[in-house]
């Protein structure tokens, strides 16, 4: 069976938009096992904890959970595992002075295949305060009302 193109999504972190302010994002590829990738075809992830790190120049995917493939046998992996992240040099360096200013990380924002290969989307992140939460809220609202209120006049006068 020939491999699907384009993307399919299996996990994002809708909560990292909520909690960080969302600077420069990067592609990387996933040093996976196989029952780990069996695990991911079927759709099942999550990126509510998770976090990633430069140590030694390479990118570390920490407190990822993929859960265990269903008919694994003792082969299974571990949910929680590190995993490393492929990404060229020149990106690595970048991210490597991005996070040692304060109050940035890195974040991963969704895992999806494309074309066939494991990928994870990551950015640099800043931590929200919660009254930047409040106030990202309120202008969604307000947007949505307005919007709301355009349709409806476009509506009325048709």
């Amino acid at each position: 069976m020939p491999r699907p193109k384009g993307r399919v999504m299996v996990a994002q972190n809708r909560k990292a938009h909520h909690d960080y302010h969302i600077h420069d994002r990067f592609e990387a590829g996933l040093v996976l096992t196989g029952t780990e990738v069996k695990s991911l075809r079927a759709g099942r992830a999550s990126l509510a904890d998770a976090f990633a790190t430069v140590d030694d120049g390479e990118v570390w995917l920490r407190n990822a959970h993929i859960p265990e493939y269903a008919f694994g046998t003792w082969t299974n992996h571990a949910t929680r595992r590190t995993r490393k992240l492929l990404l060229h040099r020149t990106e690595i360096a970048k991210l490597e002075r991005e996070t040692t200013a304060s109050g940035r990380t890195i974040v991963p924002l969704a895992i999806y295949f494309s074309d066939g290969y494991a990928k994870v989307e990551i950015a640099v992140a800043t931590g929200k305060k919660e009254w930047d939460k409040r106030q990202t809220i309120a202008a969604r609202d307000a947007d949505r009302d307005a919007r709301r209120e355009l349709a409806e006049r476009a509506r009325g006068q048709r």
